[in-house]
């Protein structure tokens, strides 16, 4: 009866503390049903298949439809996910498919209905060069994903620029504004960020002299962020906010990390050699020094004070994973609370992993992982009990929420 769309309830049981004591099975918390719509379908025609290309270089195919209403909403596009699921599902333009949203939300190609086929579809074609910069594409032997490798490719660039910008928290710099930027030239890489000029924004469409200050005095201040921060907005394959806070960790400096072998990283409890390796490929490569060198010489802060040290407190010594998405916290606001308290966050389950913190959506890896080892899983709520009386938990409840 509500005026608006929804994908479906949650019903919860209306105690904290009531909650962490019910808890967990399987996927589900014991204390919080879902009822979910199933997601709505329409039929459309495949026009097109195009290509994206992303900040790491991979190659993710989207069908271009014929516009169909799908539960109040006009779908032009729909993601296909990677070019073995679309081969797998024999998908062909020309094709009538089934178009669904997943949650009331994202829309993607469920499959073709073949007994529409007038034999006028085409077959696709996994490309062979790049849609951005026509340079030939990789295929790794034991990935499913496609890579473009140029590094000079404008696509990937955007994206680059992009995730530098959202992980720094240089307000005002979104996708657009890196297009833009990319397309004037004015950056090449994400470090080109901070050497902008005002004269040169202010000839951009849609910049006036306040929105042109505002955007500068961000970049600016962008420059102080944690290690961490700066480690996860490189862009090295696998290394999220979770793995710069380790690696940070045990890190003093970029150039420490740049320094640092394999089997060095590997020794890092939560660090797999697939991420090591990546690592160490990163910084052995001209361009990425020569970008750290760029982020230098502007003033962006790339050491720490002195390394991390475990502060004591009711968490000391236990070592936390966190999957899913939490309730009032994000994961690094969660990591953070935990290392404030004398525990450590790690990447990955191992045997040396004490406790899944789990949200919702938990990913599946770990999940799976902390139920075969009999890890315990708590939820936020049981994580602010753990640090505190029920009166300091409902403070920082507060705070988190402000």
């Amino acid at each position: 009866t509500v005026p608006y769309e929804v994908d479906g309830l949650v019903i919860k049981v209306d105690d904290l503390a009531t909650q962490a004591a019910m808890g967990v099975v399987g996927r589900a918390p014991r204390g919080a049903v879902a009822f979910k719509f199933p997601g709505r379908e329409a039929t459309t025609r495949v026009l097109d298949v195009g290509v994206n290309v992303g900040r790491t270089g991979a190659l993710t195919p989207y069908a271009v439809l014929d516009p169909v209403q799908v539960g109040g909403v006009t779908i032009s596009k729909a993601t296909l996910h990677n070019f073995e699921d679309l081969q797998r599902k024999d998908i062909r333009v020309g094709d009538r498919v089934v178009v669904r949203r997943a949650g009331d939300v994202i829309p993607y190609v469920v499959g073709p209905v073949v007994a529409a086929r007038t034999g006028d579809e085409e077959v696709y074609r996994i490309p062979t060069t790049c849609p951005s910069c026509g340079e030939p594409v990789v295929s790794p032997e034991d990935e499913v994903a496609v890579y473009c490798i140029n590094v000079a490719c404008p696509e990937q660039r955007v994206r680059r620029v992009n995730h530098f910008a959202a992980v720094m928290d240089v307000e005002g710099l979104g996708e657009r504004t890196a297009q833009l930027f990319v397309e004037h030239e004015l950056v090449q890489d994400a470090a080109d960020l901070y050497y902008l000029k005002r004269e040169e924004l202010l000839e951009l469409e849609g910049f006036a002299e306040k929105s042109t200050d505002n955007l500068l005095d961000a970049i600016e201040a962008s420059k102080e962020r944690p290690l961490a921060q700066v480690i996860a907005a490189l862009g090295i394959q696998g290394v999220g906010g979770t793995v710069a806070q380790l690696l940070a960790g045990r890190f003093r400096s970029l150039d420490e990390l740049a320094a640092a072998t394999r089997e060095e990283l590997e020794q890092i409890e939560g660090m797999g050699p697939r991420t090591a390796g990546a690592i160490v490929e990163w910084f052995a490569r001209p361009r990425n020094r020569k970008f750290v060198e760029k982020l230098r010489q502007a003033g962006v802060k790339l050491e720490q004070e002195a390394p991390a040290v475990p502060a004591e407190g009711p968490l000391e010594g236990l070592t936390f994973v966190i999957t899913g998405t939490l309730p009032t916290m994000s994961r690094d606001e969660a990591a953070r609370l935990i290392e404030r308290h004398g525990g450590r966050v790690t990447g990955s389950v191992s045997s040396r992993t004490d406790y899944l913190l789990v949200g919702e959506s938990p990913g599946g890896t770990k999940y799976r992982k902390a139920q075969q080892l009999d890890v315990p899983m708590v939820d936020e709520a049981r994580l602010l009990e753990m640090v505190g009386s029920d009166e300091n938990a409902g403070q920082m409840r507060l705070r988190l929420d402000a």
